[in-house]
């Protein structure tokens, strides 16, 4: 009777512990873990506001959001409540606030403390070589969701992987969309209809004078340019001419004026565009710029940059307009748009590369942007506009006005950047009647090898694929527990399933508008049906985020963090102005006017998107970490410096004298010729695998 006792109790403990441990089981991957296994997470986006949590300054002392919960500091954001609720995982917060890159520098030499961690792509595959992170190829098998998206996006697989011995993969991947334009010019529209549109000569009660001219054409001076572009209706494609032998290059003739007044500037300019392209514009010439059908360059950017510094009483009422400007003068994250404004500009590869400053070559071949002479004579061009007053004051000496209130004080005319975040102050900061509008991306010469003289065509690098940053699970950190570690390949594979990838970029379905039966209301975006936000989700990002799409999402629903996110819900939030900016560059690339690297190994490797991360190993990583100068003076950080932003700004100097001494000192003295050599192997080694796979 004792034994039976004894037996009875123990099996009752038995139970009583399993029915603490409820196990978890993803039922598409079979992964287990324990429910409430607490994940100890240093993941975030790029500051304070945007992590898992709340802080302080978003919460402040308490947010009500759209789903009627009131959110304080330290809570967890909406999303990562949903994937709680979902997975069955516990979150700790870690998140220190910091970019990607200095989160990881906090953490890599105490990764036993946390067990995900945010970090750059070539950082993690970097130390996961070194074995301090998981190999999560090593587990696809059991990560159902993550692996089909790896075979429906071969190009996303190679992005990712850190070893073609191994096809080890350390991080999951970041998308900010994927396989569509990511930054576009954008023009005051209005300013440009004022100056160029109309009957008759072009009149002003009162306008200043153009500077002495320092640039000098880019565009031929005599013959003739053949462009494909959409028709004015967005319908098909029709082929219209620059006609260089009747009207002569912009640029040369306005410098043979040299200084002269805005009022006789925008009249050449009337007059160019109407013999150039033979009446094709009609009245209408500012379509040049921002129609649907527009066809300008480099060369008629600025003429027209001439005419809008020019005509300031005419444009702003003041005394003084900018040009060309950047985002924040004194952010180098934003700066560094100026230089890649230029590679779009002038028909330069590389200065927009997903990874470092590379790109292929049509002979398949890997090139650093850094070291071609081709680079520093577009930033000499830059730099021409720069001594001619056409790119702003606050961007070249940073003790001007700052570039932040520029379009709400009617101070800017153009800059580079993303289209939601900047055609919102359409509805924020501009009046009525103003406009500011993405517009086509330029015609430039450009070098795709199929011509030996280059191609006159609209080309843009900007091409979204896997980002620069993502999040990888510490080895160190989930140790032997195979509850952490299978907790952590569980919320990557959840994140790219169907209901997993809604969430990261919409959020929660209390954010979503559903039909009476629970199913989501839809629209078509891009050929696919995605959920429509709630009425009261829009309503809250204007209040919240003044139509911010990515604030809101990162700073308040906690989406859009890591993953793939869905430009979807982004284009509802879209200002009307941006819709159809962006709808007439989208048509463009549809239609096949814009050409664009491809996320596949393509038949002319130039149009082959270089992958995010390149399979190096971590002797080839030393070598490329002892090249210190490529890193500090080719800096993408907020608080860092870029030499061809500078060069754009100041221009030489006495250690760096022409394009030529440029291009070498990176290559000959600062390891650019051993940190290519490096990037060839690696690449090689990629595209043996990519057919080994095939």
């Amino acid at each position: 009777m004792k034994n039976v006792k004894t037996l009875l109790a123990l099996l009752l403990t038995v139970a009583m512990i399993a029915s603490l441990c409820v196990c978890a089981v993803s039922a598409e991957s079979g992964l287990t873990y324990a429910e409430g296994t607490v994940l100890r997470m240093a993941t975030g986006y790029n500051n304070a506001k945007t992590g898992l949590f709340f802080d302080a300054e978003v919460a402040g002392e308490g947010v009500t959001l759209a789903d009627g919960n009131t959110y304080h500091s330290g809570d967890l954001k909406p999303t990562w409540v949903e994937v709680q609720n979902v997975l069955g995982i516990t979150f700790e917060d870690k998140y220190q606030g910091n970019n990607a890159t200095k989160e990881f520098e906090y953490w890599k030499d105490r990764l036993n403390e946390v067990d995900m961690v945010s970090g750059t792509a070539a950082a993690l595959s970097e130390y996961g070589e070194t074995g301090a992170l998981v190999n999560i190829a090593e587990y696809l098998d059991q990560m159902p969701n993550f692996k089909a998206y790896l075979e429906q996006n071969p190009i996303v697989r190679l992005s990712i992987t850190g070893n073609t011995s191994t096809g080890a993969i350390y991080f999951s991947p970041y998308f900010d969309g994927v396989n569509d334009i990511e930054r576009m010019p954008l023009m005051r529209v209005d300013w440009v209809q004022k100056l160029l549109d109309g009957e008759g000569e072009f009149t002003a009660e009162a306008c200043g004078n153009t500077a002495e001219p320092v640039c000098e054409p880019y565009m031929p001076t005599e013959g003739v340019v053949d462009i494909d572009v959409v028709t004015a209706d967005g319908t098909a494609v029709e082929t219209i001419s620059k006609n260089y032998d009747a009207a002569g290059n912009i640029v040369e003739k306005m410098n043979a004026v040299g200084s002269m007044s805005g009022v006789d500037a925008v009249n050449m300019l009337r007059t160019y565009i109407d013999e150039a392209y033979d009446g094709y514009y009609g009245t209408n010439r500012s379509d040049l710029f921002v129609g649907q059908n527009a066809a300008w360059d480099a060369d008629e950017l600025v003429a027209l940059l001439r005419c809008v510094t020019s005509n300031p009483q005419t444009l702003n009422g003041t005394d003084s307009v900018q040009g060309l400007f950047t985002r924040e003068d004194n952010n180098n994250q934003r700066r560094v748009d100026m230089f890649r404004f230029a590679g779009v500009l002038f028909g330069v590869r590389g200065l927009e590369s997903r990874q470092d400053y590379l790109y292929v070559c049509e002979e398949g071949l890997l090139h650093d942007a850094r070291q071609e002479e081709a680079t520093y004579e577009a930033l000499e061009k830059m730099n021409a506009m720069a001594e001619e007053g056409l790119i702003s004051k606050a961007f070249v000496d940073q003790s001007e006005e700052s570039t932040k209130t520029y379009l709400q004080n009617d101070l800017g005319f153009m800059h580079y950047d993303y289209n939601q975040t900047q055609t919102v102050y359409n509805a924020t900061v501009l009046n009525e009647g103003e406009k500011y509008m993405a517009v086509m991306v330029p015609v430039a010469c450009w070098y795709d090898g199929t011509d030996e003289d280059g191609v006159f065509m609209r080309f843009t690098e900007s091409w979204r694929s896997v980002k620069t940053d993502g999040w990888g699970i510490s080895k160190a950190g989930v140790g032997d527990d195979t509850n952490k570690l299978n907790a952590a390949l569980s919320l990557i594979d959840f994140a790219y399933s169907d209901k997993g990838m809604i969430l990261m970029s919409y959020g929660p379905d209390a954010f979503i508008k559903t039909n009476d039966d629970g199913s989501y209301v839809t629209f078509n975006f891009n050929g696919k049906e995605m959920p429509v936000i709630a009425d009261a989700t829009f309503a809250e990002l204007w209040e919240k985020a003044s139509g911010n799409y990515t604030n809101y999402a990162r700073q308040f629903l906690g989406s859009t963090l890591s993953f793939a996110k869905s430009q979807a819900f982004e284009y509802q939030c879209t200002q009307e102005v941006g819709k159809e900016g962006a709808g007439h560059i989208s048509t463009a690339i549809g239609l096949g006017t814009i050409k664009h690297p491809e996320l596949a190994v393509t038949e002319n490797p130039w149009y082959t998107s270089v992958p995010t991360v390149l399979p190096t190993t971590r002797v080839e990583n030393d070598m490329v970490n002892s090249y210190s100068e490529l890193k500090t003076n080719f800096s993408l950080n907020k608080d860092g410096a870029n030499m061809l932003v500078e060069l754009i700004a100041s221009g030489y100097n006495d250690d760096i004298y022409d394009a030529e001494d440029a291009a070498a000192t990176v290559s000959e003295d600062w390891g650019g010729m051993q940190y290519l050599n490096i990037k060839q192997d690696a690449w090689d080694r990629l595209l043996e695998y990519y057919a080994a796979i095939g």
